[in-house]
């Protein structure tokens, strides 16, 4: 498993103008931005590499920028991972660290070439209690991605039940 986590040169200031394109975080100030830049890196993903694995501790958030990634979750007992969603640029994922208990309910696993940004999660977390401005940004943002997970997640296990239901 090859991630790239060393900084290049100039790096902060190309990952600053980077977030700020991003819509995700459109409408934060200046200030806020660079809060999040330094909590920030580039990270790459082969396809099929393991970008977080279900019950780890919750303490990275990801910002896709290019390739695809699955959210899955594992069954219970049969060790068969079921796919919930595929992101893709613009996505982020890894949000389970603005709550406790801070174990991640999900895997993510890259499906091709991915690049993202990644954010140090509990640096945030300390960055959001100091800047309730801050915070309350990341948490509306946050909420809206959860609702979307959630909505995914009921649609696929409607598919699961209509599949299932005449067995």
């Amino acid at each position: 498993m090859n991630t790239q986590t060393v900084p290049m040169p100039g790096q902060s200031q190309e990952l600053y103008t980077l977030i700020t394109q991003q819509p995700f975080f459109k409408g934060l100030n200046p200030h806020q931005l660079q809060v999040l830049t330094d909590s920030a890196l580039e990270m790459k993903f082969e396809p099929e590499q393991m970008i977080f694995a279900e019950g780890s501790p919750a303490n990275r958030f990801y910002l896709i920028l290019e390739g695809k990634v699955v959210l899955e979750s594992e069954t219970e007992g049969r060790g068969v991972m079921v796919p919930i969603q595929t992101l893709g640029p613009g996505d982020d994922l890894g949000w389970s660290w603005l709550f406790p208990p801070y174990y991640l309910h999900l895997s993510a696993r890259a499906l091709e070439p991915t690049r993202t940004i990644f954010f140090y999660g509990t640096r945030l977390l300390e960055q959001c209690d100091q800047d309730h401005e801050l915070g309350y940004e990341l948490m509306k943002r946050i909420a809206e991605v959860a609702t979307q997970c959630l909505q995914a997640t009921q649609r696929r296990l409607m598919e699961y039940i209509d599949k299932h239901s005449n067995e």
